[in-house]
């Protein structure tokens, strides 16, 4: 394994780390007794997420190199513009299913 590959795994499970961070904060009350339990929406939000990432790891270096046709690019960039993208993508995700009344994730006594 390269180093790229190594830095693009490690920022694989940063992103993962984030948005499962930033999705629990959108649920979390200060204060309030309780736990958060995973939702069946939740398990499929996540998984979702995974297949997104897995799918950049294996996608994104021939399609940049398409779209991206400098001969200096490396397959390191490409898969962290992919991985940032699916972070964004995923905030916007989880707007949509929480104004639809889903949750991923449920404050339990």
């Amino acid at each position: 394994m390269s180093a790229q590959d190594i830095i693009c795994a490690v920022t694989v499970l940063f992103i993962i780390g984030m948005v499962w961070l930033r999705t629990r904060m959108q649920y979390a009350r200060r204060g309030s007794p309780g736990t958060l339990q995973l939702q069946p929406a939740g398990r499929i939000y996540f998984a979702a997420l995974a297949a997104v990432l897995v799918l950049g790891w294996l996608a994104a270096p021939p399609l940049g190199r398409l779209l991206w046709t400098d001969a200096s690019v490396t397959p390191g960039l490409l898969r962290g513009i992919w991985f940032i993208s699916t972070y964004y993508l995923f905030i916007l995700v989880h707007r949509i299913i929480k104004t639809r009344g889903i949750e991923v994730y449920r404050l339990t006594a």
